[in-house]
Formats: C-alpha cells, structure tokens, sequence
C-alpha cells in the first residue's frame, strides 16, 4: 500500500507568513503544478510533477555516492554507474540497447558524492517500459567479471580525460584538502588503484549496502500519471528491502572542514586555475538562501561577455578594468552538512596575486557592504535562473528527485521566492559574516602559480581591518 500526499506542506510558522504571500507572485509561480508525492510499503518514494506534452522522464535517485564508501571500495558507485548497462539476467547490452533505440527514448545515469541517479527520457505511452528497464539494470545486472575487467579499463580512460580537465581537477583538489580524511574528499572515480581492484563481490557489496527502499526515490515529470508512476513503482520496485542485510552497514560519515591548502605548480600550463573556499551550509541550513543570493552578488565574468566593466557584479567590474583574468565564477556547492562557497578563477602568471586579492577583497566586502539595491537584483536574478534551470521535463524531474533526497519534499516555485524574497541586504552581510569573515579557507592552485601568495597571507585578507 502507498500514502498519497497532494502537493507539499510548509511546516512552521515562518513558512505559514510565505503561504500568506503567495498571492503577490505571478500565476505561473503561485499556480505551478502541485507535486504529488507516494510512500511504498517499504518505504520508497515516489514524486512526480504531471504535464502536458507527449514525453516524459522517469528516473530514481539514491541516496548514495562517493561519500558514503570508504578508502577500500572507493569508486563502487561510479564503476556500478557503468555497469549498469552492460546486460541484466533479461537482457543483453545490445538488446538494452536496441530496446531504447526502438523507442526513441535516452537513458543514462550520473554519480555525484552524495547522489547516485539513472533516469530515461521517453514517450508518455512507453513510460511502463522504461520502468521496468530502470528496474532491471538497477536490481538484475549481471556484473559479470569479464564485463568488470573490460569496464576498468575504460574507467582508467575517463579518469585521464578527467584529470584533462582543469576546471574538474581544481574541484577534486579543493575538496580533497578541504576534507581530507572525510567521504567528501574522496573524488567519485576513485583512485586507480581501486578501479584495478574492485571485485564483483565489492560491487554485489555495495548494491546489497545502499539500494535500500528508504534511500531512494522514484521521480517523473512532463506526461505522467502519478497513480500510474506509483503503480508501476510498487510493481518493479515493491521487493526492495527497507534495510540492508545485518552483516552490512551505511558508514557514517560527518563532514569535516580543514582550512588547508594544495598546490601543483606546472610551468607547462599558460593558465593558472585557483579555488578558493569557505565551508558553508547544508542545503537544510536555514542560511542557504541567503548563500545563494551571495553567490548571485558574486557572480561569473569570462572575457567572451559584452558586459565589461559596467556588470553588475563588483569583481567581474574589477577583473574586466583591469584585465586581471580570462574568467571567473562563484560557486555554491552544497551537500547534506556542510557546503563550499568560494570563486574560481583562471588567469595568466603575471595576475594571479592581484586577481586574489580583488577576489578576497570582493569576498569581504559582502561582510560589511552589500547594498539595498545590488542584494535586490541578485535575488531577481537568482529567481530568473531557478525559473529557467527547470525548463523541460528532465530538469524538473532532476529537481524532484534531488529535493527529495535532500528535504524530503519538494518546495514550490512559490516557496523558494518567498524564502529568496525574505533575505535582505542585513541578512546577507550577518551570513558573510559568520560565512567568511576571519575564518579558515580551502584553496586549491594548478599551474603557473609562482605568484600565489602562501596560506597566511591569503588569511590575513578575510577580514578589514577598518570600514
């Protein structure tokens, strides 16, 4: 039996004054598709957004990732990802793979630290079929060792073409010195030596570990039935257990952030790439919105935009005057504890201590002087980007999915602009404050980076003296 809950309640009194103010947005934020969310017997959940259109994406998502293994299986969730598509105990790959083509739909599958997700993208009237496919390869792959050891080398590739990648290697970097010795700082691929080494019986492990019906969700949006979509989940996903075997136990794993910094200089490079960060919140954290704002303020240049200096960003002013860099951005990376908020950049050899001390300098400044005004258009900005991030039914269901594991519901179009309508410009500097201001940071450089001035003298500039 599953429990049908009609769209998602707002629980406290504060969220009570955002329902109030619903009524001042727009209809497409204050009318937006209600998403309908179901609980198995065995505790999955099943949320969905319905419709209209011909297509539809269906997909789970499971509370797993490179967070949660350890130094010895390292790298499980991400070869599984590849695995999964390699032929179950019903299906070869080429007949997989033919299934899908004949239906004109796309399947794929991503692994991220704290998430593991496969979802297809089909025709409403063939959404049965991916179910059962998703089901399948989920629950019936064969991980057979000759599979295993062909998808190793194929891994190995990948992690090259990875680490090619500078922008990718930065943030490994930073989250490897940022928690080091935690799951967060273990990268998602896993080290080589692992890739080389995991057995099929890790892999069977693993699956027996984390593919429990509590931690995951089954999400849909565009053309879906949520009576159907929960029938179909009960159908293909009802046998799943609620707990994992008792020989077997989820390693807990709290975050833990080290101010600390890592450095691989390489004169063969022409661009230096440096990320610097704080840790920040949780997605729960009652300060994440108002880091999302932050990040807004902030923002992103690269030399490619007609804006130049009149952006309104005061670091993309700085850096487009000057000259001091090819790009750069604000990130915001959040996970279920802890978060990183900080700015990447890359730059040439002869800028790279001014371009960190403008990014210090543009950092600090959110402590003691965002304005009225500025905090005002980054939270419309911020409201556009939501709007847009949700366009198609792959997006949305993306953002079902994630929002489920993270909240445990999902909020409305209309609950996020009331809590982004709710922070001001005193919000974000008190946040700043508690965020930057005098504290440790991660930072991670690759290239050129001669100029990079040493830990300390980057600490000494978290905080003004005077203002």
């Amino acid at each position: 039996m599953a429990t049908l809950t009609r769209g998602m309640a707002v629980r406290g009194t504060t969220a009570m004054k955002h329902v109030r103010s619903f009524a001042g947005f727009p209809a497409f934020v204050a009318n937006a598709p209600a998403t309908e969310v179901s609980t198995l017997g065995n505790g999955l959940r099943v949320a969905s957004e319905g419709g209209h259109g011909e297509t539809a994406t269906v997909g789970v998502w499971i509370d797993a990732g490179s967070r949660y293994e350890t130094d010895q299986n390292n790298g499980a969730a991400h070869f599984l990802e590849h695995m999964a598509f390699k032929g179950t105990k019903s299906r070869t790959q080429s007949g997989l793979e033919e299934e899908i083509e004949n239906m004109g739909g796309h399947l794929n599958a991503y692994t991220s630290r704290e998430q593991t997700v496969y979802y297809a993208k089909v025709f409403k009237d063939d959404v049965p079929k991916a179910m059962d496919i998703l089901s399948d390869i989920l629950q019936n792959s064969l991980l057979e060792e000759g599979a295993i050891n062909r998808e190793r080398d194929v891994i190995l590739r990948e992690m090259e073409e990875v680490n090619k990648q500078e922008e990718e290697l930065i943030f490994d970097l930073l989250h490897e010195t940022a928690y080091q010795g935690t799951g967060l700082g273990r990268t998602i691929l896993g080290p080589e030596e692992n890739i080389k080494s995991l057995t099929k019986a890790d892999l069977e492990n693993y699956i027996n570990t984390h593919y429990t019906a509590p931690r995951m969700v089954v999400a849909g949006a565009g053309a879906v039935n949520h009576a159907q979509l929960t029938e179909l989940a009960e159908k293909s996903f009802g046998g799943l257990p609620t707990n994992p075997p008792s020989s077997l136990v989820v390693p807990t794993d709290e975050a833990q952030f080290t101010g600390s910094d890592i450095r691989i200089k390489n004169d063969t490079m022409d661009r230096a790439h440096v990320a610097i960060a704080y840790e920040s919140t949780g997605w729960t954290d009652p300060r994440a919105f108002p880091m999302m704002v932050m990040q807004t303020l902030i923002g992103c240049w690269d030399r490619t935009m007609g804006g130049g200096k009149n952006v309104a960003s005061k670091l993309g002013q700085a850096t487009a005057e000057h000259g001091l860099a090819d790009s750069f951005m604000c990130f915001n990376t959040c996970y279920k504890d802890s978060g990183l908020f900080g700015v990447y950049f890359v730059t040439d050899q002869y800028n790279v201590q001014d371009m960190i001390w403008y990014t210090m300098e543009s950092l600090v400044r959110l402590c003691h002087n965002a304005s009225d005004e500025e905090v005002e258009r980054a939270k419309a900005n911020l409201k556009a980007t939501m709007l847009m991030q949700l366009d198609g039914s792959s997006p949305v269901c993306e953002d079902i999915g994630r929002q489920m594991l993270t909240y445990d519901r999902r909020m409305t179009p209309a609950e996020i602009f009331a809590r982004i309508d709710a922070v001001d410009a005193a919000t974000v500097r008190a946040v700043a404050t508690e965020v930057i201001n005098d504290e440790e940071h991660a930072l991670a450089g690759v290239g050129p980076i001669h100029e990079l001035p040493d830990y300390n003298w980057v600490r000494r500039r978290s905080f003004w003296m005077r203002y």
